[in-house]
């Protein structure tokens, strides 16, 4: 099985040896890599819908011996009972969604040895999330893939590590890309920055109270943005 970069950088994530629960499985192309080339002992790919859970048997059930993949409809991680697994990948949702997958499942969550989340928006949000709660961040990766930007992170849970502060500028765009200056990150960092200026540019002249709302607006990501390149000076 062969993953596209997001999906690869995903499974990257993952410790080896840990039993895995693949959240919104789609296709089924994680969990079908993660055992396919032993990384994982057994994984459970469940989806909230019928559809994606169909699409992934078809994919498993091509290949031979089988492989040691359980199928499960699932809201969530509700259809998972305590311990069944040790790890858990959230991938290629809305960060408000995972946040609630999060939130609805406390007990399942906090017996996991680690989180594997990719989202697909509210950045800033997740993260602060995973601050206030006690998660702590392990490791951050970012790929670039048909010119869009994927950051993803891996968490251990909380109450495993101490508590850690993060302020503005690495809740946006993280502390561990950051400090490591991660070039992907350095790349999304000088497009964005490129992109503002020309925003703010064409309404420099402009007048009304949503156009200088805008404008403070643009002028405080730009500035979170010139913290961020100073990493990489």
């Amino acid at each position: 099985m062969e993953l596209s970069k997001r999906l690869q950088a995903v499974a990257d994530l993952v410790t080896p040896g840990l039993t895995l629960a693949d959240v919104g499985c789609d296709h089924g192309y994680i969990p079908i890599y993660l055992t396919e080339k032993g990384i994982c002992p057994h994984v459970i790919a469940m989806d909230v819908n019928e559809g994606p859970l169909l699409r992934a048997k078809e994919h498993i059930l091509q290949h031979q011996p089988p492989l040691p993949i359980e199928l499960r409809l699932s809201d969530g991680l509700k259809a998972l009972e305590m311990m069944a697994v040790q790890s858990v990948t959230i991938a290629g949702m809305g960060g408000g969604l995972i946040i609630k997958i999060l939130k609805d499942s406390p007990q399942i969550v906090c017996d996991l040895e680690e989180c594997i989340l990719q989202p697909q928006s509210e950045l800033y949000k997740v993260r602060a999330f995973l601050i206030q709660e006690g998660f702590s961040v392990m490791e951050e990766d970012m790929v670039l893939e048909d010119g869009k930007f994927y950051p993803m992170m891996k968490v251990t849970l909380p109450g495993k590590r101490q508590n850690e502060i993060w302020n503005d500028c690495e809740l946006q765009y993280g502390k561990l890309l950051l400090k490591k200056r991660h070039p992907v990150l350095h790349t999304y960092l000088k497009k964005e920055k490129a992109l503002k200026e020309q925003v703010l540019a064409a309404i420099s002249e402009k007048e009304g109270a949503h156009i200088v709302k805008r404008r403070r607006e643009l002028q405080a990501e730009l500035k979170l943005i010139s913290e961020a390149l100073a990493y990489y000076e």
